[in-house]
């Protein structure tokens, strides 16, 4: 395994972090057991959920991933081991997340409650990096295009959440901050506003990024690489349209795309098109389309971790084993022709 900085936390993460929002929904509890025991012993340290999984999301079935996170630190007795990444919800239409019934937003008494179960969830007092999922304005994120400024939108002050944040570092609940699906402008505010006021210090972005969606390297990889607040990426396969297993009007049984309706971003005609492209070169040079896909991810300057996802152990092992694949040079050229070809099939 290869490791990396966390921003400046100090922390040393795994370039490859076991992604969770399965579990729970896609994968039964003994699963997410038996995926945490190999990840972990492939040199996997850094763990990513968030306390809105398993996806999609479902009133019934919100918080099982942590907490099926919660009973393997339990019987495993290792937290130690782990450095251990979850998420604040923002808002939405759904309701049940917080006790008083209204929409999560990112104010003191909602970051507060959601620690608080998180941690109960997670059966430990403490989580190295606590991210916030989306922003509570109206930017840009899961694939909106087309900026439309709301001059008179009422949301938490961004030093407000900060302030809370902070807050709970020093009750020792949480280490590290970072955030997720955010815009440029909004990591260099955190940012700003963390050197002006002494506050927590944004350690990351988790953002989609794939060979099918490479929208980060506008803006946000500049400040990623200059600010030392790297790119946690995740969707690195297209939720597993890069795979090529989904080509040829395919639809494998148990997938994510034969199994829920909600999947369009990546499942759409210019992403097959694209994807064959991409398929095609792998295959030319005796790489599979997924690692190769994985290992592009891998090996970029602004990334910290590429969170990866499996429903198989089979899946997971052929992941993991992407940090050994190096790509050569005319493998990358190839891709930057397909790439320029549609730069963004899947923004």
């Amino acid at each position: 395994m290869k490791y990396r900085k966390l921003g400046r936390t100090g922390l040393d993460v795994s370039v490859i972090c076991l992604g969770t929002m399965t579990w729970g929904e896609q994968n039964t509890e003994a699963e997410a057991h038996e995926q945490m025991d190999y990840a972990l012993d492939q040199g996997v340290n850094f763990f990513d959920t968030a306390e809105l999984y398993p996806v999609p999301p479902k009133a019934e079935t919100q918080g099982r991933t942590e907490d099926y996170i919660g009973t393997w630190f339990k019987a495993r007795g290792n937290r130690e081991k782990v450095i251990l990444a979850t998420k604040a919800v923002g808002p939405s239409d759904a309701t049940y997340f917080r006790d008083n019934g209204e929409t999560a937003k990112m104010t003191a008494a909602h970051l507060n409650e959601a620690v608080d179960k998180s941690l109960k969830r997670l059966q430990t007092d403490y989580i190295d990096l606590y991210q916030l999922h989306w922003p509570e304005r109206s930017t840009n994120f899961f694939g909106k295009l087309g900026y439309q400024h709301q001059a008179d939108e009422e949301t938490t002050p961004l030093q407000e959440t900060l302030e809370a944040l902070s807050d709970l570092v020093k009750a020792g609940k949480i280490r590290h901050v970072g955030l997720s699906n955010e815009s440029a402008w909004g990591t260099m505010k955190y940012l700003e506003l963390s050197e002006k006021l002494g506050l927590p210090r944004m350690a990351s972005v988790q953002n989609p990024y794939s060979l099918l969606n490479r929208s980060y390297e506008v803006g946000l990889a500049e400040v990623s690489v200059r600010e030392d607040c790297g790119l946690l990426a995740y969707s690195p396969l297209g939720m597993g349209m890069l795979s090529g297993k989904y080509l040829g009007g395919k639809m494998p049984e148990g997938s994510r795309f034969s199994l829920f309706d909600r999947f369009k971003r990546y499942n759409t005609e210019v992403a097959y098109q694209i994807t064959e492209k991409y398929v095609a070169l792998a295959n030319k040079h005796g790489l599979d389309p997924a690692q190769m896909a994985l290992a592009f991810v891998n090996d970029r300057p602004f990334v910290t971790a590429n969170i990866i996802g499996a429903t198989t152990m089979e899946q997971l092992k052929s992941n993991i084993g992407s940090i050994d694949i190096e790509l050569s040079d005319d493998i990358l050229n190839s891709i930057e022709d397909i790439h320029n070809e549609h730069p963004y099939p899947c923004p």
